[in-house]
């Protein structure tokens, strides 16, 4: 892990309450079956969907990422959607909390992904992210930056949608980290706007929560398997008034604008302010009366000093 890397607070002992309402042992498997139904589908019709035209392509590619997200029983509420979408190029930022999130930002505009370099060797997803137009970061040499930042200005420049989660790594859902500003260069340097999305996770009765979130020392497997056993959750995503290309001079100030209009849609300040601990409430500022157990034997002090990326689709996190 190089020393630019972010670094969240969360950890799944402080953030993930396993308060949630479940379902039984049946439900969960038939949402495990259903949602390996959809992934096979998509790696068998890869290959024809990616020769349809553009609309054609990008309806089909919404319909996935909703009928996966419904085979986990999330329920998928989208609100702001532009009328039309603009022509060309555009960089889509959303803050990060679940691997869930990569889904709903596919629900929103489908684009090509930044996804650090591991997921190419992944079984089935990999071979899914590669047919997709995955854009490849190794995030783990800086010499690398100017390169990487290069192809994503291409990739803009080229009329794709490019997505990306400038945070670098996943908070538990209220509060999140500042958006690093490398992938804002690509857009300024492309001429291209940028599309804010908020996203966010509540129960049916409208009450916040971190069971699908994918934090610190947590597995993908238990994160799953948490999503799998909800009862009622709901994602919330928000699309965000477009930052037309040319409103801001500078990266850093087109980072902040982005990261400022997500945090007016996630609770405004705590969503982007660090985290503070106390009495009855995780690091992150949730709730934390029931924490979830971890499967690791490390004490939690030491867990909050690993260093930790949950990311799995991140973006170039570097400064």
């Amino acid at each position: 892990m190089n020393p630019w890397s972010p670094v969240a607070p969360c950890t799944p002992q402080d953030c993930l309450a396993d308060t949630a309402p479940s379902v039984g042992r049946v439900r969960r498997w038939s949402r495990y079956a259903a949602a390996a139904g959809v992934v096979l589908a998509g790696l068998v019709l890869t290959a024809p969907v990616m020769r349809l035209p553009a609309p054609h392509r990008h309806r089909a590619v919404r319909w996935w990422a909703r009928a996966i997200t419904g085979a986990f029983g999330v329920r998928t509420r989208i609100s702001g959607v532009p009328a039309a979408a603009p022509a060309g190029g555009m960089l889509l930022v959303a803050n990060h909390v679940s691997w869930l999130d990569v889904l709903l930002a596919a629900a929103v505009r489908p684009g090509r992904m930044l996804a650090k370099a591991e997921v190419r060797r992944w079984p089935v997803l990999g071979r899914l992210a590669a047919a997709g137009g995955t854009l490849f970061v190794d995030r783990h040499r800086l010499r690398g930056l100017p390169g990487t930042v290069a192809g994503i200005t291409a990739a803009l420049r080229g009329g794709s949608t490019v997505v990306a989660f400038p945070e670098g790594t996943t908070w538990c859902g209220r509060p999140g980290g500042p958006f690093r500003r490398a992938v804002f260069q690509a857009a300024l340097d492309a001429g291209v706007p940028v599309q804010p999305v908020a996203v966010g996770y509540r129960l049916a009765d409208g009450t916040p929560t971190t069971v699908a979130s994918f934090v610190g020392e947590d597995t993908l497997l238990a994160s799953v398997r948490r999503v799998a056993g909800a009862r009622g959750l709901v994602a919330e995503v928000t699309v965000l008034p477009l930052i037309p290309a040319g409103a801001h001079r500078d990266r850093r100030d087109l980072a902040r604008a982005a990261r400022a209009a997500v945090d007016g849609a996630t609770d405004g300040a705590e969503a982007g302010t660090t985290a503070r601990g106390s009495a009855g409430q995780g690091r992150c500022g949730w709730e934390a009366s029931a924490p979830v157990r971890s499967s690791h034997t490390r004490s939690r002090s030491a867990a909050r000093s690993v260093p930790t990326d949950r990311t799995l689709w991140g973006t170039v996190a570097l400064k």
